[in-house]
């Protein structure tokens, strides 16, 4: 059976979307007319397109949407409802015909005798290599409602760890900008205006007040050039960063900067140990959830030591000793490692070390964002002071030669 979505009329002449799954279209307006719609278009659902190859899904889910889907999975499944049933619940509960028809893909796969893991390999760009790889290690432990249980409270947590640092970072940000508008303003506009007075008067004007003359026709004149320059600066940065070289490069640069560098390692850190956590306690094996665990780290050069340290465990090494080789992990970090290694609860230290490092984290978030505030409070308070300096010494010249 396939999904497709259809428009029809009901019977008060309104409008109705929406997917079915039939095996045919011809059997798809058979429904409807039963359903007393009255069907206007019916197609198949296109949730694939053509790509370098292969096939793959056009556009992924947010992490609110998956969340919600796998707590739904879950719930349906750990309730003994076979998966091809929780599948077909979850695509009515949908309301989003893309994730309906997505569904039922899936379970179309799953009803041909496909597994799960193997179904939703079909769509990689809604589900990740982490989530498909989880899903597989659940299946074969015969435990796949915990799983997708875990795999819910998983996403839920990144989403929510993604939106502290969002909304942390976002008041620094608009404060940053609201203070280069007003200072372009100021400098553009009112500064002129103002020191015309002082330019007819035909005095020797102070260098502080010539310099900030300078520096307001320079942004009246050129501002707009250094907007464009800065652009096309970011996109040639951006476009020269899709190589692989000098992206190793650039990620190198950035954890040597102060404070930058430490945020972006601990960033890496604590998303690698909440995703090798969940994988390992599901029961993937450890040399393949350091693989998967590697490809969400932002960092080429932190992945690249993962990928090493996972070549390391592959040869019977340990994996303290191998991420600890790295230099990249923090001393507590390891320690909980090894304690879990020779304890073999490597999973629950693996769990306890991502909450530490997301702590860590935020408090490293706050300290920057803390910083930051007083910085653009000085930064426009000085500008303002030099601004009213240029503008009151030629006041204090003219009322000297008068008295």
């Amino acid at each position: 059976m396939a999904a497709y979505e259809y428009l029809a009329l009901d019977t008060r002449g309104r409008q109705q979307k929406g997917v079915l799954e039939a095996d045919s279209s011809r059997q798809v307006r058979q429904l409807l007319r039963e359903r007393h719609l009255m069907p206007l278009e019916v197609k198949a659902t296109r949730t694939r397109e053509p790509a370098a190859g292969g096939w793959r899904f056009v556009r992924g889910l947010s992490a609110r949407d998956l969340a919600l889907l796998t707590r739904h999975l879950a719930t349906l499944v750990q309730a003994a409802l076979p998966i091809e049933e929780a599948l077909g619940a979850a695509a009515a509960q949908a309301r989003v015909p893309r994730i309906q028809a997505m569904l039922l893909a899936v379970r179309a796969r799953v009803l041909e005798g496909h597994s799960l893991a193997a179904s939703l390999k079909e769509f990689p760009a809604a589900f990740p290599e982490l989530y498909r790889a989880t899903v597989a290690a659940g299946e074969h432990a015969g435990h796949l409602g915990p799983v997708l249980e875990q795999l819910a409270d998983y996403t839920e947590q990144r989403q929510q760890s993604r939106q502290k640092i969002q909304l942390a970072l976002l008041y620094p940000l608009i404060l940053m900008i609201a203070s280069l508008l007003i200072v372009g303003f100021l400098l553009g506009y009112v500064v002129p205006d103002v020191v015309r007075v002082f330019i007819d008067s035909g005095q020797t004007l102070p260098t502080l007040t010539r310099g900030l003359i300078a520096l307001s026709d320079g942004v009246r004149n050129w501002g707009w050039l250094v907007l464009l320059v800065a652009l096309g600066m970011g996109l040639g940065l951006r476009q020269a960063l899709r190589d692989d070289q000098l992206r190793r490069r650039w990620h190198g640069l950035l954890l040597r900067v102060p404070l930058l560098g430490r945020l972006s390692r601990a960033t890496d850190c604590a998303r690698f140990a909440s995703t090798l956590a969940i994988l390992t306690r599901s029961g993937v094996p450890l040399v393949e959830a350091l693989n998967i665990a590697a490809q969400v780290i932002a960092n080429r050069l932190i992945r690249e030591e993962v990928l090493g340290a996972a070549q390391k465990v592959r040869e019977g090494g340990s994996l303290t000793r191998a991420l600890e080789a790295s230099g990249q992990f923090p001393p507590m970090m390891l320690h909980m490692i090894a304690s879990g290694e020779r304890s073999g609860e490597l999973d629950q230290m693996l769990s306890r070390t991502a909450r530490n490092q997301e702590n860590d984290l935020a408090a490293q978030v706050a300290l920057l964002v803390g910083l930051f505030e007083p910085f653009m409070l000085v930064f426009m308070g000085t500008v303002v002071l030099v601004i009213v300096l240029a503008i009151l010494m030629p006041i204090l010249s003219l009322n000297q030669l008068v008295g």
